[in-house]
């Protein structure tokens, strides 16, 4: 998925919006965020949407299994069906998974990447976050090498692949058209995240928000799952850095900002393979993980 670095894509908000720094749900109008007339569960009041399915997950396998089920928006349903129907040249022989795309990751990970959404050929094609295209090809290359992944390719959802201490997501889990979800696509989606950072809560204590786009996503996911945003909010940078006491007195969350890992900023060398290894290696370490790549100088 390639980023939108100077954050959220324009759209319109959905019924319910989130505030950015309490990441309360306040309501307002309908709270539908679609048309209903497609089938999709677009009332954040249904039992299948986002606000009350990703509430009665127990656990993030739990969580995993009923976000792939999820069908709240009915732009990006269609957007990812019809990716699978039409496919690419160099794919007609896959079976596209063509479903919302859950995280990957060890439940108890202290460290949490976080990027945009499934790519339509990539993550949406192989059921994994970050696989199928060149900015997972990096992404996963550069963990195999800090010791935090088994290997350095990431092929399809099931194929071996092991992240250690690492945790992947996304703060919207359907391909969107032209790589741009909605404010609304964005809001509606946040459930899920917000649920999942509230399951981890016990083991994490440092996010890495690959771009602009996920360092705006996760403001109000983190201020949700309880840790509390200083006021002016932190303003996203590669490098930028800040540190998030919990609300009721528990471990802080550290807060990372990278250039997202998308040919747009490799190719033009606004990120390059060394910054990713030291920005990855700082987070890790923050995390309390020990990459096995001490860096350039040991340091």
């Amino acid at each position: 998925m390639q980023p939108a670095d100077h954050g959220p894509a324009p759209g319109r908000s959905p019924g319910r919006i989130a505030d950015p720094a309490s990441g309360r749900i306040a309501a307002s109008g309908t709270g539908r965020i679609a048309d209903p007339a497609t089938g999709a569960a677009t009332d954040p009041d249904d039992p299948r949407h986002p606000v009350a399915a990703a509430a009665r997950a127990e656990g993030l396998a739990a969580l995993d299994r009923v976000v792939t089920g999820c069908r709240a928006c009915p732009r990006l349903v269609a957007w990812r069906e019809e990716a699978a129907r039409t496919k690419r040249r160099a794919y007609l022989d896959w079976d596209y998974w063509a479903r919302p795309i859950p995280g990957f990751g060890p439940p108890d990970a202290p460290l949490v990447l976080v990027g945009l959404a499934p790519a339509a050929h990539g993550a949406n094609r192989t059921g994994r976050i970050f696989t199928g295209d060149p900015s997972g090809d990096l992404l996963y290359a550069a963990l195999h090498r800090l010791g935090l992944a088994n290997r350095p390719e990431s092929v399809r959802h099931g194929d071996g692949l092991q992240l250690h201490g690492v945790r992947i997501t996304d703060p919207v889990r359907c391909a969107p058209p032209d790589n741009r979800p909605t404010t609304a696509e964005r809001d509606a989606c946040r459930p899920w995240i917000v649920r999942e950072l509230e399951l981890m809560r016990p083991t994490v204590r440092t996010v890495v928000a690959l771009g602009g786009f996920a360092w705006q996503a996760m403001l109000p996911v983190i201020a949700a799952a309880g840790w509390e945003l200083p006021r002016p909010l932190p303003v996203f940078g590669h490098g930028a850095h800040v540190v998030l006491p919990a609300g009721d007195g528990g471990p802080p969350l550290e807060l990372y900002g990278c250039y997202h890992v998308s040919p747009r900023n490799t190719n033009t060398g606004r990120l390059t393979t060394a910054m990713l290894h030291d920005l990855l290696r700082t987070a890790a370490r923050s995390a309390g993980l020990e990459p096995t790549d001490p860096g350039p100088t040991g340091a």
